[in-house]
């Protein structure tokens, strides 16, 4: 029954959001707080999920104009991710996203960046492209490095494009890690805790183009140390959490 009735709020609110967001977008087609706004909305349906979603170190998004560096677990970053998406900020997605109904269109219009990966020289034409934007509108950049959904297999490799990106404009990178998501179920009526946060800006201004690849592990390893950490802090919560229940 939870999971029939959650699903149907979920599905109007996910309508009206979309609804929403298409008049924002032709209203005000590819501006600069587009993302910002439409990550706040749907930020604000993650309590629907039975979710808690706990942020650390959000003063940190302020650093900008930054390479914000995410891990991607599943479809439920939608709702978890999105509470820490500042202002002035665009996403570099799969070329494949604007085929998706209606979200690809509206994805497009917000303003974020399309990257066709199977292509490379179209793949560098468009980080070229956010190069432009990072040092001529003063934008921030938010990838997801691994370049793929992990969906509980841990941190997986890194793609390179966002560290030549941030090694070009010399912005720093921002590593954003969030715990495990793959606990969540919508017929649950408690889905515990994600902890998400933000660690300290990396500069790149130091960093030579032949020392990208050491770079990129060296953040891979910090992003995957602190996911280790948060996974197990997030897991002695849930226990304590259901422990607390069954008393």
């Amino acid at each position: 029954m939870l999971l029939v009735l959650r699903s149907l709020l979920l599905a109007l609110l996910l309508i009206l959001l979309f609804c929403f967001s298409i008049v924002l977008c032709l209203l005000r087609p590819m501006h600069r707080d587009n993302v910002h706004v439409l990550a706040r909305c749907f930020a604000a349906v993650s309590p629907l999920l039975g979710l808690k979603v706990i942020i650390r170190h959000l003063e940190r998004n302020r650093c900008q104009p930054s390479i914000f560096l995410a891990n991607h677990q599943n479809n439920f970053d939608l709702f978890t991710l999105s509470k820490v998406v500042p202002r002035g900020t665009v996403s570099l997605g799969k070329k494949s996203l604007l085929w998706i109904p209606l979200f690809g269109i509206i994805y497009w219009l917000s303003g974020n960046l399309l990257i066709d990966r199977t292509n490379r020289t179209r793949a560098i034409a468009t980080l070229n492209k956010a190069a432009r934007k990072i040092k001529q509108h003063k934008l921030s950049l938010w990838v997801f490095p691994e370049g793929t959904r992990s969906r509980g297999r841990g941190l997986l490799p890194f793609k390179m494009g966002a560290f030549h990106t941030a090694v070009t404009t010399g912005v720093p990178v921002v590593p954003i890690v969030a715990s495990c998501q793959n606990h969540i179920r919508l017929n649950r009526r408690n889905n515990g805790v994600v902890i998400i946060e933000l660690l300290e800006p990396i500069a790149t201004d130091n960093v030579a183009p032949g020392q990208i690849r050491e770079f990129a592990a060296e953040v891979h390893q910090r992003m995957a140390d602190k996911l280790a950490q948060l996974n197990a802090e997030a897991a002695q919560m849930m226990a304590a959490q259901s422990q607390h229940q069954a008393q």
